[in-house]
């Protein structure tokens, strides 16, 4: 397998209070099968679509009271390093570069603004094995209410380019590696509840979002936004049943023109 460059999107994870209920969830909503828990990782679980692994869930650590959410892993070839360029920058670095076992070592932060996100350099465990099919990554945005900070640290810290949509209605940046983006930066603005914090909106592939929106509803989730098309695809942002933000996009439906970016 080529050498990803760093900052490229490699993994994401969910941690759920209840973590059969979010196994279930997941499972029925997107054909997600599942490894066995690993006590010794906290019970960590690995989701799989036709074997190829997508995504893990797990319960948060003992003791630890966090609200239920997904995080978007960032790739590194120096967990080290990055960790420094965090802080450099002004971010905030939650836990610090940790082994896990041989599959690789993972750091968590935060940007300048709040928003959570992890770091992982890579061991036995690749990352994605799939993305951009149904029930795969396939995409992720920043959610923040300080969009300049939030640009300044993820281009100092993992040498993104910045094209920012020629759009009044939304304030949005596209973070890029050279080519085609990686990662997408949404200013949260007075719609959002103040209660609602800083987040990483992580998309996973379905074959029909209408229908996907309908199926996750019957099973508890809330609608946030969309169903809408636009030139990427057809997406809808939800909550899942114990309040994780995610989204869901069938790229293969299409609708205007590609926007300006400067």
């Amino acid at each position: 397998m080529a050498a990803e460059s760093e900052g490229t999107p490699c993994w994401a994870d969910g941690t759920f209070g209840d973590l059969e209920g979010a196994k279930r969830f997941y499972g029925e909503l997107l054909g997600w099968s599942y490894g066995d828990s690993m006590p010794e990782y906290g019970n960590y679980t690995q989701a799989y679509v036709d074997g190829k692994a997508v995504a893990a869930l797990s319960p948060p650590m003992p003791g630890q009271e966090v609200p239920s959410a997904w995080c978007l892993y960032l790739s590194t070839p120096d967990a080290a390093a990055v960790t420094g360029r965090i802080r450099e920058h002004g971010g905030q670095v939650l836990v610090e570069p940790m082994r896990v076992g041989d599959f690789g070592t993972m750091v968590l932060a935060l940007d300048p603004g709040g928003t959570p996100f992890g770091v992982w350099q890579k061991g036995t465990h690749q990352g994605f094995e799939a993305q951009a099919v149904p029930g795969a990554f396939c995409w992720a945005e920043v959610y923040t209410r300080e969009p300049e900070k939030a640009d300044a640290f993820f281009s100092a810290v993992f040498g993104y380019g910045v094209k920012h949509l020629e759009d009044d209605a939304i304030d949005f940046s596209l973070y890029d590696l050279g080519a085609d983006p990686v990662l997408g930066r949404m200013k949260m603005t007075e719609e959002f509840p103040p209660q609602v914090p800083a987040h990483m909106n992580v998309y996973f592939t379905v074959a029909d979002c209408d229908a996907a929106v309908e199926k996750a509803k019957s099973l508890g989730a809330e609608l946030r936004f969309g169903p809408m098309t636009i030139p990427f695809g057809r997406f809808a942002t939800l909550t899942d049943p114990q309040g994780a933000v995610f989204s869901m996009i069938d790229v293969t439906t299409t609708a205007g023109e590609m926007p300006k970016v400067s």
